[in-house]
């Protein structure tokens, strides 16, 4: 056997690149490649851990683009519900109802506090959603924001609610492990930003909850998350833990991130309410990266009007975080839908789709909007792929470099580990061509949505999952229904793509489906009050999960 390349594997190599070298161009490059070789080894002399960031920064924003606000402002409904007699039912509430019984003084943040903690200790072991408990920092906390309530203080409607925290946001003191076995130990010795955004608006943390390895899929290093609707699955990822624990019920409501629908699919999958905002708006500053140009921070909740709650606490322009982008939130949940366009891509409710994502047009159809077609153009939306590939493996090379990567648990083909090597076969010229791609995509999804208010779609098919993500376009996805399913496989980029798992064996489930609401670039409150109304047309967002074995 030898470790020579023939001359036939270069034939291969190079129709597989769609170039064709001469026998002496060949040797021409072979005389000097030695120069770059040396470059990109001087380069990894240089250590780079993960808070270091990319030069390049990516901007949502194309030419001409004006801040639809000037200021922020938040109107909440206005609630006047007492508070329920059942531990459950003020479990499962809104924040937009525990926030009145806080402030009312019909219930202290400790005792909503103390059955949250209660319900994690009954379930979490089931759930595996949790990595870490604060019980003893949460009831601190909460004490502390009663304080306030009985001094007349408030420090908004997040005041004394207990949330969960993704676990690759730092928590000075507190193990943030990123869901890998090589950081399951790390204790980080400063606050992410956002952790310090829902401090200061009194939000109580109960725990960090789990997230895929390397904010990847739903296993972790001590265990599988799964979803509460049906324990024989995993609850999709990577924020795993936040939508499988707000589901059931074990916070208020919680904190994901999305690279590539780390919020949308585990909403998708558990029947939570995720609302990945525009790129750029919420502080990453302390936050573990997975792919600079494309994470985002934002709420997973149990209604719509929640993650407008949420978003308007994490919602700020913060200097050290080179993506951070200057931004006003505006929602009014009085404002309606009146006047509004809605569009939808005929071909994404057609193959892949299910009867239930067609059952929330036609719902849309009866709010009084107009309802429309719309195209995109055709581009190879999926070759953006790459893109998450590399950075990745950018942020992680260390992993590969010394085989640590050997000591994740999930070493599938769609695994971390084998997708972060094949990455760097990646070509350099491609990826900047890639980066040119982009803003093509950047101007063809910008030229749609410039005929629309919001768009609605299935949450895979059709090519806006990829698409919005790569532009920086902000997504709703909330519960539009329940069908009947076997337990479903893991998410896996095995096949080049992003795949959320088929149905296998005979036993079937009734499980959430859900449908995805695109708004404008950092004007959010349309989209949301949208779904307002769509969620309350199709009325499936107050059933709780039963926990089937």
């Amino acid at each position: 056997m030898t470790n020579e390349i023939s001359p036939s594997d270069i034939a291969a190599a190079e129709k597989l690149l769609g170039v064709s070298y001469t026998t002496e161009e060949r040797a021409q490059m072979l005389d000097n490649l030695e120069g770059q070789l040396l470059s990109a080894q001087a380069r990894r002399e240089v250590a780079l851990d993960n808070a270091t960031p990319m030069a390049s920064r990516f901007d949502p924003r194309l030419p001409g683009f004006a801040m639809p606000h000037g200021a922020s402002d938040l109107r909440l409904s206005i609630v006047s519900d007492g508070l329920p007699q059942e531990e459950e039912h003020i479990a499962f509430a809104p924040l937009t109802s525990l926030s009145h019984w806080v402030a009312s003084g019909q219930i202290t943040s400790r005792r909503l506090t103390e059955i949250y903690l209660a319900r994690i200790s009954a379930l979490n072991p089931k759930l595996e959603c949790f990595a870490t408990v604060t019980a003893e920092l949460a009831l601190a906390e909460a004490d502390a924001m009663d304080s306030l309530t009985r001094a007349g203080v408030s420090l908004g409607p997040l005041h004394g609610i207990p949330y969960g925290l993704k676990d690759l946001f730092d928590t000075k003191g507190i193990t943030t492990g990123w869901g890998a076995e090589p950081f399951r130990d790390r204790v980080p010795d400063a606050d992410a930003m956002v952790t310090r955004m829902m401090r200061a608006a009194g939000a109580v943390l109960l725990g960090k909850t789990t997230l895929g390895a390397l904010a990847y899929n739903d296993l972790w290093y001590d265990g599988w998350t799964r979803n509460p609707w049906n324990l024989n699955e995993g609850s999709s990822g990577s924020s795993a833990g936040s939508a499988s624990a707000t589901a059931a019920g074990l916070c208020g409501f919680s904190i994901g991130t999305e690279t590539l629908g780390s919020i949308t699919s585990p909403s998708q999958r558990c029947g939570t309410t995720g609302l990945r905002p525009t790129f750029g708006r919420v502080s990453r500053t302390g936050a573990m990266a997975l792919c600079w140009s494309l994470d985002k921070v934002g709420p997973i909740c149990r209604s719509v009007e929640d993650t407008a709650v949420v978003l308007a606490a994490l919602n700020g322009h913060d200097a050290t975080d080179r993506g951070s982008i200057d931004a006003p939130f505006v929602f009014d949940a009085a404002r309606g839908i009146d006047g509004m366009k809605l569009g939808y891509l005929p071909e994404a409710f057609e193959e892949g789709a299910t009867d239930i994502d067609r059952a929330a047009l036609e719902a849309a159809k009866t709010l009084g909007i107009e309802v429309k077609e719309v195209s995109l153009e055709d581009l190879p939306y999926g070759a953006l792929m790459n893109v998450v590939y590399a950075e990745a493996a950018a942020a992680f090379e260390e992993l590969t470099l010394t085989d640590a990567d050997d000591t994740l648990k999930w070493q599938d083909d769609g695994a971390w580990p084998n997708t972060m090597r094949k990455a760097r076969f990646l070509s350099a010229v491609d990826h900047v061509n890639l980066d040119r791609l982009r803003y093509r995509v950047m101007q063809a999804v910008g030229e749609m949505m410039g005929e629309v208010d919001a768009l609605i779609g299935p949450f895979m098919t059709g090519p806006m999952l990829v698409a919005s993500n790569f532009t920086g376009h902000p997504c709703l996805h909330l519960r539009a229904g329940f069908e009947q399913i076997a337990t479903r496989s893991a998410a896996s980029l095995g096949a080049g793509k992003l795949t959320t798992g088929e149905a296998e064996g005979v036993r079937s489930f009734r499980v959430p489906q859900g449908i995805s609401l695109w708004g404008q670039l950092f004007d959010e409150g349309p989209v949301l009050n949208l779904g307002m109304a769509l969620e309350a047309a199709l009325g499936v967002a107050a059933e709780r999960p039963n926990f089937p074995e």
